[in-house]
């Protein structure tokens, strides 16, 4: 088994590396948010978004490779010189399951948006008749995202740290 560079036990380099990406995404999409309501660089918040869209997209796929070369998130678990009680397990299950559920909706929800953006919105992004409808489904997109963050390192910390 190889080992993340967080330096907790039974961890995977990509799993390391995703859990990064998680805390830092946030505050990128803090920055994203104040480009487009401060700032009115409606330019550098789309570039951004597009941004943060490929580069997840890009660890995503490379870390569902990695867990498939692993043989899965329970041999990962698994690994660790101090396995988890069954109790311990069941609460890793239950907060991966949580996890899941954000983190399958996120891609398609953001990616909606990003798609709709793209073909509704001018080529140099202004306010215009998408506006509202992308202001909603935004927002719904970062809090999802948000919450794919939290429950992903929640499950990390149970996995992982505890």
């Amino acid at each position: 088994m190889s080992h993340g560079f967080l330096g907790y036990d039974g961890s995977t380099f990509m799993l390391d590396f995703v859990v990064t990406a998680l805390v830092l995404i946030v505050p990128a999409l803090l920055v994203s948010l104040y480009l487009v309501k401060v700032q009115r660089n409606y330019s550098a918040h789309r570039n951004l978004q597009l941004a943060l869209a490929g580069v997840l997209l890009v660890a995503v796929v490379a870390f569902e490779v990695d867990i498939r070369a692993h043989g899965g998130w329970r041999e990962i678990v698994g690994a660790r010189r101090i396995p988890l009680t069954a109790d311990q397990f069941e609460t890793v299950k239950q907060t991966l399951y949580v996890h899941l559920a954000f983190a399958i909706s996120t891609p398609l929800l953001w990616g909606t948006t990003i798609a709709l953006a793209l073909v509704r919105m001018p080529n140099l992004p202004v306010p215009c008749e998408h506006s509202r409808l992308h202001k909603t489904l935004g927002w719904l997109s970062v809090i999802d995202l948000v919450l794919t963050s939290v429950t992903g390192l929640l499950f990390y910390y149970r996995a992982f740290v505890v």
